[in-house]
């Protein structure tokens, strides 16, 4: 199926329980965070608003070995005061959940997910990244059909897999994934690549994302505890969340780094403070 499709959805990674105790450490974590001051930044002039898009792109593209906070839009008031619930107001938290979270580090190297890998023959696999999606009910917002390998570029291609792990119920109603299976077989026409040094954006795109046919789309639902494995370069997308349910995920990626560049061009980059992880422990 995965390398049919470019996908697989398998239940049951997770006993319910687990997911609930990685929600319940996520909305601590939340109860606890410092909102970052480019998010207060309310914006008078054209001036104010390049800064906050400066701040904006400097925390994400920092935040690889750190675990920060990315809101969604409309979530502050014109003073930057919560106009939503706390807890309702995030779209992810990433992007070191695995390194620095117990309970998150030890779902990323369980003998589950490290099993998984093996049964794929990945020989000598590192986790890259790891984030918490929210989904909100309401104003979880759309994801466009993209790829990952857009983002997390290698030479060769084909050596990046997200693993997605359903902390909730995904529904059609709640903004599950779709796919086009077999789209993972043509290569990538994308990418998003860091600009030299003292440039601004910090993040640029060359090529573009190519129209899909809607119609190709096949929704992938998922129960609670269960995965879906995700090809770098399956096309998929999800749909905005407009029902009352949330709907939590883990996911992380993971490369075979055997044989394999990581491109010094991709936004992520492995630093001294946490060089990518071997998945086998």
């Amino acid at each position: 199926m995965y390398q049919e499709d470019g996908y697989v959805v398998l239940d049951g990674l997770l006993t319910s329980q687990e997911c609930d105790e990685l929600r319940q450490r996520m909305a601590e974590i939340v109860e606890r965070m410092d909102v970052p001051e480019h998010c207060r930044t309310t914006f008078s002039t054209y001036h104010d608003e390049q800064l906050k898009k400066q701040g904006n792109a400097d925390y994400f593209i920092t935040s690889g070995d750190k675990i920060r906070f990315f809101f969604e839009k409309g979530v502050f008031d014109d003073k930057g005061e919560f106009i939503v619930p706390k807890q309702r107001s995030l779209n992810k938290v990433g992007h070191a959940l695995h390194a620095y979270e117990p309970l998150y580090e030890k779902v990323t190297h369980s003998p589950k997910v490290q099993g998984i890998a093996k049964k794929l023959g990945l020989v000598s696999p590192v986790i890259l990244q790891s984030m918490f999606i929210f989904k909100q009910p309401g104003i979880g917002g759309e994801v466009t059909p993209h790829q990952d390998a857009t983002f997390l570029y290698t030479e060769p291609l084909g050596r990046v897999m997200g693993v997605w792990i359903a902390l909730e119920d995904a529904t059609i109603n709640n903004g599950c994934l779709w796919f086009i299976p077999g789209s993972h077989k043509s290569g990538i026409t994308r990418r998003m690549v860091r600009t030299p040094k003292g440039t601004f954006p910090l993040t640029d795109f060359i090529g573009r994302e190519q129209a899909y046919d809607e119609e190709k789309f096949v929704a992938a639902p998922v129960k609670k505890g269960g995965v879906i494995l995700i090809h770098g370069e399956v096309v998929h997308r999800s749909a905005e969340n407009t029902s009352e349910e949330s709907r939590h995920v883990y996911t992380f990626h993971i490369m075979e780094a055997q044989q394999t560049r990581w491109s010094p061009d991709n936004w992520l980059q492995p630093t001294e403070d946490l060089p990518f992880p071997p998945l086998y422990t």
